[in-house]
């Protein structure tokens, strides 16, 4: 399928099928394309933890408004993004770029200092705002290589981030859930979204040209 027909496919599936798993070949591009996403300055300041454990995504369904999507998929993609932007966590960045080039360049280390500089001193909820609109690019990635792949997933922002927090552990690891993904495969039967027709704004009204 063609990239718009994809996204013209795709929708916030209502009903996952219990029955049916993702390949996890599948499952590995969708991540995969959400690790190569763009992040400001190349910080890639969150992560993704996928979670197939029955009872830990019946514990996120009970502090996710109950969504059943979150345990009829086979997978969930949870976004966690850095609760702060420390200087071991920049330093960690740039000299793991470096070690993967080959080489330094006074320009990049320049922006190193700009960084260490400015980031850390911004305080630790400026920082992990940042950083959680970082993991929303990712987020976006996602969903769009879901949809390339055939296969079904809900974006969801309805639930208790200190709960999930707690349930993953995420705390103790410099981390805060900012985004659930269960992945799955449609349920016709029991959908109520699924055969109505996509609505988003006309063109005219959405998009506006500076020539």
């Amino acid at each position: 399928m063609e990239l718009l027909d994809v996204l013209q496919w795709r929708y916030a599936t209502k009903k996952m099928d219990p029955a049916r798993a993702v390949p996890q070949d599948k499952v590995d591009r969708i991540v995969e394309a959400a690790r190569l996403a763009p992040t400001s300055s190349g910080l890639q300041p969150f992560e993704i933890v996928v979670v197939t454990n029955p009872d830990v995504r019946a514990r996120i369904r009970e502090v996710a408004w109950n969504q059943a999507q979150v345990t009829d998929g086979s997978h969930l993609l949870v976004f966690a993004a850095w609760d702060d932007y420390t200087a071991e966590r920049i330093n960690a960045m740039f000299d793991y770029t470096n070690e993967v080039r080959g080489f330094r360049n006074e320009g990049w280390e320049n922006y190193r200092n700009m960084l260490l500089g400015s980031y850390p001193q911004r305080g630790a909820e400026v920082n992990f705002q940042h950083a959680a609109r970082q993991a929303y690019i990712g987020f976006g990635a996602a969903i769009i290589a879901a949809a390339a792949e055939q296969v079904d997933s809900t974006p969801m922002e309805g639930f208790q981030p200190e709960a999930v927090d707690e349930i993953l552990g995420l705390r103790a690891r410099g981390l805060r859930s900012v985004l659930l993904l269960p992945l799955g495969y449609r349920q016709p039967e029991g959908d109520w979204l699924v055969n109505l027709e996509k609505v988003r704004r006309p063109r005219g009204e959405f998009v506006s040209e500076v020539r």
